[in-house]
């Protein structure tokens, strides 16, 4: 089985206020030396069977369609070599 990641951030033009909050918080917290912050969104797909070059771009169109909305965001789609359930089994978690 295999994991393919779509990460969506908002386009860069884009305001982005719970990355501004983010950013106004951390000093308050004792953390220093962010200048910036952008919030998105992660999405983790297991697709069974093969992981062909079909797939993936029908993992690009869920992104385009669904997981995103592409007047304000931008997305990536990738694959992941091991999922996070094989990586947390490998340490013993």
């Amino acid at each position: 089985m295999a994991r393919v990641v779509v990460d969506v951030m908002p386009k860069p033009e884009i305001l982005d206020p719970q990355g501004k909050a983010v950013l106004g918080a951390l000093p308050r917290l004792g953390f220093s030396g962010v200048t910036d912050v952008r919030q998105g969104k992660r999405f983790e797909l297991e697709i069974e069977g093969e992981l062909t070059d079909d797939v993936v771009e029908q993992v690009r169109q869920m992104a385009e369609t669904l997981l995103s909305n592409p007047v304000i965001e931008d997305f990536e789609v990738h694959v992941e070599e091991h999922s996070v359930a094989e990586v947390a089994a490998s340490e013993g978690r």
